[in-house]
């Protein structure tokens, strides 16, 4: 099995690795057009717990949040990008629009977002899961300046 999981893949691999007494960390996100912003992300990520999953919007997941035009990359790219970083374990693809329903599902021991999130400023759903299943949230910095957005608009205007 390599690093693109089921879901129902996944929520047995976390459990197996929580009865070892392995810690578990999940971060979720459309990583459209990686740039360094998102590595460094997902390496903090990483430093949380023994193994880290990154949970990925799917493309239809995608157009639901960015409109028509997005993901530019399609979701099996992405996975794949993703798979080849040393600091992301597991991959796997969800089609909501939210990860809820797969976090409440995973029950990380650790989960990240960015610092532009609080406690209580964190979607409603996803605060439920996460204080519903006692997980762990840590708030990573992001890199300023560096987003897929900013690089769409980049490459428009070069």
């Amino acid at each position: 099995m390599g690093k693109l999981v089921t879901q129902d893949d996944i929520v047995a691999i976390v459990r197996d690795l929580q009865r070892k007494g392995k810690t578990v960390v999940t971060t979720n996100g459309c990583y459209d057009i990686l740039h360094v912003g998102h590595v460094r992300y997902l390496q903090k990520t990483k430093e949380v717990a023994d193994v880290s999953v990154v949970m990925l919007n799917s493309d239809a997941s995608v157009k639901k949040i960015k409109g028509e035009n997005r993901p530019i990359n399609t979701e099996l790219d992405r996975a794949e990008i993703l798979c080849a970083l040393s600091c992301v374990d597991y991959v796997v693809i969800f089609d909501e629009k939210s990860p809820c329903g797969l976090l409440d599902r995973i029950k990380p021991d650790f989960h990240t977002k960015g610092a532009d999130y609080t406690l209580d400023t964190l979607p409603k759903e996803e605060k439920d899961v996460i204080l519903k299943n006692h997980i762990n949230v840590k708030f990573i910095e992001f890199v300023q300046g560096k987003s897929t957005t900013s690089t769409i608009e980049k490459m428009k205007h070069s």
